[in-house]
């Protein structure tokens, strides 16, 4: 076996059993402390809704281990299984031109990529989120969502494809920039556009009516000093149990969005704080800063695959026969992963530093007492596990442990 094919057989099964190993973990954690509250919720928190939660914790990191085998033995096959070498000798023979030829290659990767995952969320959803009363998802919505989800993909992804691999094709050693550049304004435009077109196509968002929580949201906005084009309830409850807020878009485009399902959970000062809380990520511009590192990263990503299209191991190590531009971009997004997925702590604990962040803004703005009241019903309601295993948490969680997190508030309001 060439050398790089059995470094990348090596990185893919490390990668497999170090995922698998955190799942182990986390599933024994959880399960070793179902019978027990932690102290800091034990007047808040019933043990019947923590061991809900732990059985909930436990069905989906056992079921997420099943995913991570399904996906490994997915990258060996579409690699050194040939897979990918067949698809591409298919769309050969049919003697296009190398734009559309390229363009059939990745659109139809994409395609069957998203069906061999499609048993997978089939499972999570109607199996998994059913069974601990958390999916409203019929099948008849599961299956227009999919067909709406597959035809944008097709009308956005298309015209990128081919541009992409025009460029790639025309613009000679430096076309990576030309490329970068044009990632960069399709990554900056979808932002803008998906709060006023694509979020519509899915959901129904109405405007927040008149009353003491819009009263309250309205004065701390201007207290922030935010923007936005309106503060909007989404229908999240005709999917799912879960509750949320977010903020989409950017610029003048910027939209609040709460969940019905939250809405209907908390009081209006808690959701004020919940709402604090987010606007603590735009105050410490949170988002502005991942925007930055993630175009200068995929700035650094599209470098490194010019340098990898010259060298002819990176196709014949990895089960492709035939280079092109098309090959080496789809050989780049699945092979990448597998190398990068030791930098997941480094993005997680950024992600952590900067929840603490948010949360102590939102404590500045409403105080601790109605953000430690909101968490606590969200970790209630939604079934999240307040004992997680600390390896597995520092490896995965973008937010602090529950514990930790309310021990934190606790501290800094005394």
């Amino acid at each position: 076996m060439p050398m790089f094919s059995l470094l990348f057989v090596l990185v893919v099964m490390l990668g497999l059993g170090l995922r698998l190993w955190l799942r182990w973990r986390q599933v024994s954690y959880v399960r070793n402390h179902r019978d027990a509250v932690p102290a800091v919720f034990a007047e808040k928190i019933s043990l019947s809704a923590h061991r809900r939660a732990a059985d909930y914790t436990i069905d989906r990191t056992r079921f997420g281990g099943f995913e991570n085998m399904g996906e490994a033995v997915i990258v060996l096959a579409w690699t050194l299984g040939g897979g990918l070498d067949a698809l591409n000798r298919a769309w050969l023979a049919l003697g296009l031109s190398p734009l559309l030829t390229g363009t059939g290659v990745l659109i139809s990767a994409a395609v069957i990529m998203g069906l061999l995952d499609l048993p997978f969320t089939l499972w999570r959803t109607f199996v998994i989120e059913t069974r601990h009363g958390f999916n409203h998802t019929t099948p008849g919505v599961f299956a227009t969502d999919l067909i709406k989800q597959t035809l944008l993909a097709l009308f956005i992804g298309t015209p990128l494809v081919l541009l992409i691999l025009w460029l790639m094709q025309r613009m000679g050693g430096w076309w990576w920039l030309w490329v970068w550049a044009v990632w960069a304004a399709f990554t900056l435009g979808l932002a803008w556009a998906y709060p006023r077109f694509i979020a519509p196509l899915f959901n129904t968002f109405t405007p927040l009516d008149d009353g003491e929580l819009r009263t309250r949201v309205g004065r701390l906005l201007d207290r922030a000093g935010f923007r936005s084009r309106g503060i909007f309830v989404m229908d999240g409850s005709r999917r799912s149990g879960h509750g949320n807020a977010y903020f989409t878009g950017f610029g003048r485009n910027k939209r609040i969005v709460f969940f019905d399902t939250l809405l209907n959970t908390l009081e209006p000062d808690e959701v004020e704080a919940v709402l604090a809380h987010e606007l603590g990520h735009f105050r410490h511009r949170h988002v502005l800063k991942a925007m930055v590192l993630m175009t200068t990263l995929s700035l650094a990503g599209f470098a490194l695959l010019a340098w990898l299209m010259t060298q002819p191991w990176f196709y014949a190590d990895l089960g492709v026969h035939s280079p092109s531009t098309w090959s080496a971009l789809l050989l780049f997004v699945i092979a990448l992963p597998q190398f990068t997925y030791l930098l997941t702590p480094l993005f997680s604990w950024r992600s952590r530093r900067q929840e603490f962040e948010a949360d102590a803004y939102a404590r500045t703005q409403t105080g601790a007492a109605p953000l430690i009241q909101a968490l606590t019903k969200l970790y209630r309601d939604n079934s999240s596990t307040l004992t997680p295993d600390p390896v597995h948490s520092a490896f995965y969680d973008s937010h602090p442990p529950a514990s930790i997190r309310i021990q934190h508030l606790n501290a800094a309001s005394r």
